[in-house]
């Protein structure tokens, strides 16, 4: 199961696209929002707890400051897939990209593009797959499907029609 977790509801517009993928892959997962600053009791709580709660992978979305990721990070030790979110106070989302990124050693934190949620879903669908052939052989008829839809694009372009 993977955690999808953010900071506030105005992540939820970008963090869909992790449910996204979740939900197309057949993987269950569970929502909540869980802030760094506002609720850090809640999330030490949430993040200790994650595994016994059958929680394989955590993506944790976040804009500004950005502290949720590596937060989490530093109180479990499954693996956080991180959200750069360009929030209405961000700096252009770099702010939240850097606070992401620049974890110190030893707390790892993957991250993924800004806005970057359906990565993220596939990211965590990847590294579920590693242990679950199912997975595995759904992530590679997904691989195929990307490959189908670069060969229609491209005979597309050389046909000169547009876009379908």
């Amino acid at each position: 199961m993977i955690g999808i977790i953010m900071g506030s509801i105005s992540d939820l517009k970008v963090m869909q696209e992790a449910v996204d993928v979740c939900n197309e892959f057949g993987v269950p997962y569970e929502i909540d929002i869980v802030s760094a600053h506002r609720t850090p009791l809640k999330m030490i709580e949430y993040a200790q707890s994650a595994r016994e709660r059958g929680i394989d992978v955590i993506i944790a979305g976040a804009g500004g400051a950005a502290h949720l990721p590596g937060m989490v990070a530093s109180v479990t030790t499954l693996p956080v897939i991180g959200v750069p979110v360009k929030s209405s106070n961000s700096i252009d989302g770099w702010d939240s990209v850097l606070s992401i990124l620049q974890m110190p050693g030893g707390v790892p934190v993957a991250t993924v593009a800004l806005n970057g949620a359906k990565n993220a879903g596939i990211l965590a669908i990847q590294i579920l797959g590693v242990a679950n052939k199912e997975i595995a052989d759904k992530l590679q008829d997904y691989k195929i499907s990307l490959e189908t839809k670069v060969a229609e694009m491209s005979q597309q372009a050389r046909e000169g029609l547009p876009p379908a």
